[in-house]
């Protein structure tokens, strides 16, 4: 029973991390299809996200078929929780993923005027590593990376802070052109939340790991603390 137990929890890792390799390159599509890469066509991410949506589904029937079968305690218990909500997390990025795409079709339409294109560039790599390493410590149970991510957070969320007061500077210089300076604060909203999911999966790593739950600590203790 036991080892049956142990395979099933795997081959849901196994969904988990096909579903998360799809949505990490959603997200990386999605950052090029805007200006001025326009190197990927953000369609494309738009068709992709009915079957991340349909893995999402799937993984949560089957932990909840494993909590009904086998009525896991302890360290087992936690396993299928976090499974759970990691499963919830990667499918939200993919959301922000269609966010992002659906706000480059529409950049699209401005092509002329006194357009100041925003260069999404560092943030979009902040964020797409501390969703990859985030979901490398769920993979590897590895708690060091995990702390590693939530202090990686508040370089995003300066960075959208900065997009927000220059979205605004924008619109008063160039009305005209609001539409396209609002879906860049869109875009950047979208990748800040995609930095605070992959917070919420090392939080849930760290609990799966350590027992201990951190969630809406001002800063998270260290592994010595």
């Amino acid at each position: 029973m036991r080892e049956r137990f142990s395979k099933e929890v795997s081959n849901l890792k196994q969904l988990l991390q096909e579903m998360s390799a799809l949505t990490e390159c959603a997200i990386l599509k999605a950052v090029k299809s805007m200006p001025p890469d326009n190197t990927h066509d953000a369609d494309e991410i738009l068709r992709g996200d009915a079957f991340i949506d349909a893995m999402e589904v799937r993984i949560e029937e089957e932990c909840l078929k494993l909590i009904a079968l086998y009525q896991p305690v302890a360290s087992d218990l936690r396993k299928i929780i976090t499974i759970l909500k990691v499963n919830v997390e990667i499918e939200r990025a993919a959301d922000f993923a269609v966010s992002i795409a659906n706000r480059a079709l529409d950049m699209q339409r401005y092509t002329q005027g006194n357009l100041e294109i925003f260069d999404f560039g560092e943030m979009a790599k902040k964020a797409e590593k501390m969703f990859k390493d985030a979901l490398d410590a769920f993979v590897y149970g590895d708690v060091l990376r995990a702390y590693d991510v939530l202090g990686a957070d508040d370089a995003v969320d300066d960075i959208h802070r900065g997009n927000y007061d220059k979205v605004k500077s924008m619109i008063l210089r160039y009305p005209d052109e609001a539409g396209y300076y609002l879906d860049c604060l869109t875009v950047s909203r979208a990748l800040e939340r995609i930095a605070d999911i992959a917070t919420n999966i090392c939080e849930d790593v760290i609990y799966l790991e350590q027992g201990k739950i951190i969630r809406h600590q001002t800063k998270p203790k260290q592994l010595h603390d």
